[in-house]
């Protein structure tokens, strides 16, 4: 299974750093990763495996959220499923 993890704020050294850290404390694998700075601002977008992660989605996703409050980002991780079921009839 995979999740969407998505940051944004203010561009500082060591953001992916953190964010692929966290993943790998939780055994969470980073199998894309596409960023960028517009107008000082990091944007940033990662598709992760979970199949093995080591605790629950909701707690991992409140995880990083509460990571991203405690370094002023917006950290936020949607699971596939709910892409998959925005793009069925």
């Amino acid at each position: 299974m995979k999740a969407v993890i998505t940051v944004i704020g203010k561009d500082r050294v060591g953001i992916i750093s953190m964010v692929s850290t966290e993943c790998a404390a939780h055994s969470v694998n980073v199998i894309d990763i596409s960023q960028t700075v517009l107008d000082g601002y990091f944007t940033m977008i990662m598709v992760v495996e979970i199949s093995e992660m080591s605790t629950s989605f909701s707690a991992f996703a409140e995880h990083l959220a509460e990571k991203g409050r405690e370094n002023a980002l917006d950290i936020r991780v949607m699971h596939e499923d709910i892409f998959n079921a925005m793009h069925r009839i």
